[in-house]
């Protein structure tokens, strides 16, 4: 009898291992990213050993079946912050990080800041890694995820990342890739950031993937003091290549995304839901295709005033497009003032890996995020 017992928990754990693994396969940029391959998946119990399989030099299916709670792992400190968009109880406060309120914010009334340590710096996250949440209960709170300094095929895919100092700005970033490539983040749910959703910094980042995530901006501090969340997708790499689809933003008020410094952005059916001020922002050096999109309740989908980049935001099914990547493109929806005809985006795009398009889903709060493979 216990060693029937035996063999029936052994032939359980070996059916879960079996069936872990990453779902589907990466589109656009970094579609040959293959993560932790067929790495035998690893299951966390504790932050510091998340820590220590995620930041090793070993290929790893890393496998998350609870809350991760990094919030008190660090302590806090306290020191001083400043106002600059307000002093109502719904305005985001600036911790003075590399005083930038000194710099930047002389003017702003200053105010004490109590911040949890953790939430500055995200998790250090090592090549040949699949991160994968199981079901909707794989989630990291109170820190972020850092993919940096020469990082490269990484899968991300069904977590959630929450709670990282939600009321400071400079209070650390959900997902950082800097110098990496080969990065595919998919159905991941980011939601009460103290800064960015994602950002993608100023060294060269390749070939990134951003796919089927929910960016829930809605939060009881923001930076336009209004319960949308103002910094959300920055881009601002050297020679990135981002593929941007099937992604829901909802109650965002800017920087969704921002683009600049020679990144070339192909954003496609993504749907943006509830934006207070602007969606895109492109600055120079940024080359957006854009197509597909769907834009539900948002005052600027394109900010007018800091565009200096390059944009063809397709409104048919265009020739030009198919003389330049072999396809039609898709039409966006609601998009208003999101035109532009750059011929040097398709050209810069042409012999790229790009994903195809359709409409934007109606449908977004069920197909992406956590729980939604």
């Amino acid at each position: 009898m216990k060693y029937a017992f035996v063999l029936t928990a052994i032939a359980a754990m070996a059916s879960k291992v079996a069936a872990v693994g990453v779902s589907g396969t990466p589109e656009g940029f970094a579609s040959s990213a293959t993560g932790g391959g067929s790495a035998t998946p690893v299951y966390p119990s504790s932050t510091d050993e998340l820590v220590s399989y995620l930041g090793d030099s070993e290929a790893r299916v890393i496998v998350l079946s609870k809350t991760f709670d990094f919030t008190d792992t660090e302590g806090t400190t306290t020191t001083t912050g400043c106002q600059p968009w307000g002093t109502g109880s719904g305005c985001q406060v600036a911790i003075n990080k590399d005083d930038w309120c000194t710099n930047y914010q002389p003017d702003a009334a200053t105010t004490s800041v109590t911040y949890n340590k953790a939430g500055e710096l995200g998790i250090t996250v090592g090549s040949n890694k699949s991160l994968i949440g199981e079901g909707s209960k794989g989630t990291i709170k109170g820190r972020g995820l850092r993919m940096v300094s020469g990082a490269k095929n990484i899968i991300i895919q069904n977590i959630a990342v929450t709670d990282i100092n939600p009321q400071y700005v400079w209070g650390g970033d959900a997902i950082t890739i800097n110098e990496a490539d080969l990065i595919w983040v998919d159905h991941v749910t980011t939601a009460r950031i103290g800064r960015q959703h994602y950002v993608l910094g100023t060294e060269a980042d390749n070939r990134v993937s951003l796919t089927n995530n929910y960016i829930n901006g809605e939060s009881d501090w923001s930076a336009t003091c209004d319960g949308h969340h103002y910094w959300n997708v920055y881009l601002d790499g050297s020679s990135d290549k981002v593929t941007f689809k099937g992604n829901y933003l909802y109650k965002t008020s800017g920087r969704a995304p921002k683009v600049q410094s020679n990144t070339y952005l192909h954003a496609v059916n993504n749907y943006w839901d509830e934006n207070s001020n602007h969606a895109f922002e492109i600055g120079s050096g940024g080359y957006v295709l854009a197509e597909g999109n769907y834009f539900s309740n948002v005052n600027e989908v394109l900010e007018s005033s800091s565009f200096e980049g390059a944009l063809f935001a397709a409104d048919s099914d265009s020739s030009t497009c198919s003389s330049s990547i072999g396809r039609s493109c898709v039409a966006n929806v609601n998009g208003g003032t999101l035109t532009g005809t750059s011929s040097d985006v398709l050209s810069n795009l042409s012999g790229e890996t790009l994903p195809d398009a359709d409409k934007a889903s109606t449908d977004p709060a069920g197909s992406a995020g956590q729980g939604n493979l």
